[in-house]
């Protein structure tokens, strides 16, 4: 970029894996995420349920990209970073970063709770205008107990992998139909724009804010989700924007 930005625009967005819908009514969403994801114009997305490779859809769908979907979805001039948090009977999947802006490194936690939900969190630092962003993208459990568990192993990670006075970002999938680990974050300093009620799931008739977009050093702005019924359709998610000063 030539110019220098006072604002930075990150995303948050579950993909269901690039599919919708359930036996002989699946339908391949991956291309229309690929042109949504365009649409959204954000600095950082942050991904979850992400496919690495999955062997029987590949087959089953004609127009399976060849790439891993991390990379297909990256817009042009973007890097993309993807790390496996599930491995399956017939592929992986996991949490992924897109980025406008040069990735420096990246890092992987297992955060699983137990034996049926194999859980991750991707941590990338990214140079936004030569300043150090640090982004943690996460994906909790389903369990209450176990989402509890995976936000003191955050706060535990955090603090021992993030310098206090660098710029950091959580967002991702919490799961959280309360407010228990907005609490828990803000007591660590991370603050969102939560003045704003934006329900993100079900896509096709959002009623709860299960995604979830948290900042420490940067100002949060503005909070929204994208208008239209498109979206309902590409995923049971909808995505999450957020603008924050980085001033």
């Amino acid at each position: 970029m030539n110019t220098l930005q006072d604002t930075l625009r990150i995303a948050t967005y579950n993909i269901h894996k690039g599919v919708q819908g359930v036996g002989p009514r699946q339908r391949l969403e991956i291309h229309n995420l690929g042109h949504a994801i365009e649409q959204i114009d954000a600095d950082i997305i942050c991904l979850q349920e992400v496919r690495k490779v999955h062997r029987r859809q590949q087959h089953y769908f004609t127009h399976w990209p060849d790439l891993p979907q991390a990379e297909f979805l990256a817009p042009e001039g973007y890097e993309a970073v993807y790390r496996t948090n599930a491995v399956t009977r017939h592929g992986e999947h996991g949490n992924a970063l897109l980025s406008r802006w040069p990735v420096l490194a990246h890092r992987h936690e297992d955060m699983s709770d137990h034996r049926f939900e194999q859980r991750g969190l991707l941590h990338v630092e990214v140079d936004v205008q030569g300043r150090v962003v640090h982004v943690i993208v996460v994906h909790f459990g389903l369990i209450p107990a176990s989402r509890a568990r995976q936000v003191a192993q955050l706060g535990r990670y955090i603090e021992r992998e993030v310098p206090h006075d660098a710029a950091l970002v959580v967002a991702g999938d919490f799961n959280d139909w309360g407010t228990r680990i907005q609490r828990t974050l803000h007591g660590i300093g991370m603050r969102s724009s939560d003045t704003v009620r934006c329900p993100t799931y079900p896509s096709r008739l959002p009623v709860v804010q299960l995604d979830q977009i948290f900042a420490r050093g940067l100002k949060p702005l503005s909070l929204h989700v994208p208008r239209g019924r498109i979206w309902g359709r590409m995923s049971d998610h909808l995505p999450l924007i957020g603008e924050f000063g980085l001033g």
